[in-house]
């Protein structure tokens, strides 16, 4: 954890388990088990984000060993199923009491989306509840809430979002816009909602692109939360790309350090001074994200 005056700098990655990742050399020969990588990876980091719980519902037992496996004052940062968030999910990945609740029509698809009210509350309660153990053992730090580019700025869509804070109710809730709308000429209005609803603005590093939103780098709350997702434009865009592949990017010297300064101006601007700055770099490829967040963690301490 890096300090600097009232504000605290948590850095780490999106991810420690990704196949490039424990390809790259990054961990040691003896960390062979899942155990032994988390244990080294909270050697180097004090935080780190859950991107595996977007893809199928995390479990209790898997929280609990989390817990376990790293030290006093480390902190997970959950994302959201994606059900939860307006998503498709794979239809084999439901847990079978989800699936069992689902429409006869939809249960033969490989991939599910628009699922009936009762199905999604079931997928909060059982996404809450399983991060019990984090809780517990304050490790939980943000659920991330990453909306998806169709997710525009609308009353409704407002509403579905305030709701999410009552589901996951007594969480710290990061919310990802992708649609520009929330902040064409809509920022005072987006950022105002945030902050009535005690919801943390996710701050954005992406590829320069039409489409890509460019919220601003402030705090909704006295905890701030900043993804850098890298700046590989043609692999934003490609469908068919694995994560690996769509952030395979390695940030320069001196595109952290422009990174770094918008990070330390969060709240100089008379806004809300984060107390907390979680700063997440999702360029999973290989071992970018760690070498990148390595020397996050040296230019931010300086």
């Amino acid at each position: 954890m890096i300090a600097a005056g009232p504000t605290r700098y948590r850095i780490g990655t999106a991810s420690w388990t990704d196949p490039t990742l424990l390809q790259s050399g990054f961990y040691p020969a003896a960390a062979r088990t899942a155990e032994a990588r988390l244990r080294y990876y909270s050697e180097h980091f004090d935080t780190v984000e859950v991107d595996s719980s977007y893809y199928a519902l995390p479990s209790e037992r898997n929280a609990a060993l989390w817990a376990e496996r790293t030290p006093a004052g480390f902190h997970f940062n959950v994302k959201a199923f994606a059900l939860l968030t307006g998503h498709a999910a794979e239809t084999r990945a439901l847990p079978a009491v989800v699936r069992e609740q689902l429409p006869a029509a939809l249960r033969g698809e490989p991939r599910v989306q628009g699922v009936p009210e009762d199905v999604r509350r079931l997928c909060f309660d059982m996404f809450h509840g399983a991060l019990e153990p984090l809780r517990r053992a304050r490790k939980l730090g943000c659920v991330v809430l990453q909306f998806p580019p169709w997710f525009g700025a609308t009353p409704a869509h407002e509403a579905y979002v305030a709701r999410c804070r009552d589901w996951l109710d007594g969480d710290r809730l990061a919310v990802e816009f992708r649609h520009p709308a929330w902040f064409d000429g809509a920022t005072a209005r987006t950022l105002a909602f945030l902050r009535e609803h005690q919801l943390r603005l996710v701050c954005l590093d992406a590829p320069a692109a039409g489409g890509i939103p460019r919220p601003p780098y402030v705090a909704t709350t006295d905890v701030a939360y900043v993804r850098l997702h890298g700046r590989n434009r043609q692999a934003w865009f490609q469908r068919h790309a694995s994560a690996a592949q769509r952030f395979n990017y390695l940030y320069h010297d001196e595109e952290l350090r422009a990174c770094a300064t918008c990070i330390r101006g969060i709240g100089a601007d008379g806004g809300v001074a984060p107390r907390t700055v979680y700063v997440i770099f999702n360029n999973c490829y290989a071992d970018y994200g760690v070498g990148n967040a390595m020397t996050m963690q040296r230019v931010l301490g300086e």
